[in-house]
């Protein structure tokens, strides 16, 4: 090989080697921003529900060594991010200020995950892991905006405002609920997954009003008047609930999934478990309080089925229609 291939050969290698210096300095980077940015959103959650972050929570949230804890948490004081009160840390307005931003933007994707992806509900907080440190607050605002601003992600958690406001936590654990008292679910903890996934499986969801029949050590059995599930204890912690609000003012009030075919009626509203993208979809359909709908068509398989609203037929899934509270009328059209 002549010197110029030599030559050539050599900066040729120089070259790769830059190139992938350049990528692991940038990959770096991006980690500990990452990890900064999982500390707010960890310490955050922890002063919401009245507790206090230390290193050892941190440690164990992230994953990472005492050593990278520690320098992860003199990184924070000095952009001003937290303060040390003895072996607690508190978040400072700053830096309570971009842990609402990450937690808007995961909550937000989570909604969008559930919603629109249709991502089963175990998968949803993965993915938006994965989204929010790559979510600017303005794409973050236009997302909302798409999915018609939602209140909660699909676990009840409230979705920070653009301002930074977020009502206070509330529900009670399953197992802090009295028994044969009627409740409402408000919010399911998502972690750990294993424990999320058995109520995602047994059929739980926010929204759902039960009834606790039976308690002891071993197993809690909740009731929604028509199904019982049966769970172990420290999977029905991951439950929390509050009082059922009053009974509906009408009585007669079915599901518009339980119409007939060609059985009309009056809509009355939306269940306040359809939020974000389907809430709006269902609303920007005609399906609003007053409507006059008919279920018209089932297909062969019974899902989906179609109805005519205000002039037009819209097929819907049953757990989509099931999301519609309708008036039956008296008479079938």
């Amino acid at each position: 090989m002549g010197p110029f291939l030599i030559t050539v050969a050599i900066g040729a290698i120089m070259v790769v080697l830059f190139l992938a210096l350049s990528w692991a300095s940038r990959r770096r980077a991006s980690q500990s921003h990452h990890r900064l940015e999982d500390a707010l959103k960890h310490l955050f959650d922890l002063e919401y529900r009245g507790r206090h972050g230390s290193l050892a929570s941190l440690t164990g949230a992230l994953r990472v060594r005492d050593g990278a804890t520690l320098d992860l948490v003199k990184r924070m004081q000095t952009q001003g991010l937290l303060v040390a009160r003895g072996a607690e840390f508190d978040l400072t307005p700053q830096g309570e200020r971009l842990a609402l931003q990450v937690i808007r933007a995961h909550r937000l994707l989570e909604r969008y995950f559930a919603d629109e992806a249709r991502l089963p509900l175990p998968q949803v907080h993965a993915a938006a892991e994965r989204g929010e440190h790559h979510l600017s607050p303005d794409a973050a605002d236009r997302l909302s905006a798409s999915l018609g601003h939602p209140s909660v992600d699909p676990h009840g958690d409230p979705i920070p405002t653009r301002e930074g406001f977020v009502p206070p936590a509330s529900g009670t654990p399953a197992t802090a609920w009295p028994m044969d008292r009627l409740a409402r679910i408000v919010h399911l903890e998502d972690e750990p997954p294993i424990s999320y996934a058995q109520l995602v499986a047994a059929g739980i969801e926010v929204g759902q009003v039960i009834r606790i029949i039976d308690s002891s050590p071993e197993r809690m059995v909740l009731t929604d008047g028509e199904n019982e599930f049966r769970l172990a204890p420290a999977v029905a912690a991951n439950i929390f609930l509050e009082s059922a609000p009053p009974p509906p003012a009408h009585p007669c009030a079915l599901r518009l999934a339980e119409l007939s075919t060609g059985q009309a009626a009056h809509v009355l509203g939306l269940d306040d478990r359809c939020q974000g993208y389907s809430r709006r979809r269902l609303m920007d359909l005609g399906f609003t309080a007053g409507a006059t709908i008919r279920a018209a068509l089932t297909t062969f398989a019974g899902d989906p089925r179609a109805y005519e609203i205000r002039g037009t037929l819209v097929a819907l899934r049953r757990e989509q229609a099931s999301q519609v509270l309708v008036q039956p009328l008296e008479k079938a059209s």
